[in-house]
């Protein structure tokens, strides 16, 4: 059975994730005072953690590339569930951080990066039917 061809915005998200990769290995490797601080679910890391968690985002974001661009089904709910935890940790983390704008930074923040999260949660999955459609060949009974 031959698979579907990629979707244009299923190769932008797999884009868009190698780039990433790309970015945060760079920041993370050449520039000290960026190096030395993560973000991990709003509360900043720093020092030796944050030196030992980023390739952690690396990784996230290359697999979140390599499941885009051979179609894998099980990235629509990962993916979703790690956009709104970037919202949720935009909000924390300016609610905890010195640097952090405060509650109304937060919430327009958390409103703002929630958006990927809906529209990845309500898309179709790669390789199947919409939410709520039946596939072909199945009985509603």
């Amino acid at each position: 059975m031959s698979r579907a061809p990629r979707p244009w915005w299923a190769t932008a998200i797999a884009c868009f994730c190698a780039a990433t990769v790309v970015f945060l290995v760079v920041r993370d490797l050449m520039l000290p005072e960026v190096r030395d601080t993560e973000v991990w679910f709003g509360f900043e890391v720093r020092g030796f953690w944050a030196i030992a968690t980023a390739p952690l985002h690396w990784a996230i974001f290359a697999a979140g590339a390599w499941a885009y661009w051979t179609q894998k089904p099980w990235v629509w709910p990962w993916a979703a569930v790690y956009a709104e935890s970037i919202a949720i940790g935009h909000l924390v983390w300016n609610l905890t951080s010195p640097n952090g704008g405060g509650g109304f930074a937060g919430l327009w923040q958390l409103a703002l990066f929630s958006l990927p999260a809906l529209a990845l949660g309500f898309a179709k999955p790669l390789g199947g039917p919409a939410r709520g459609e039946r596939s072909a060949g199945k009985s509603g009974s």
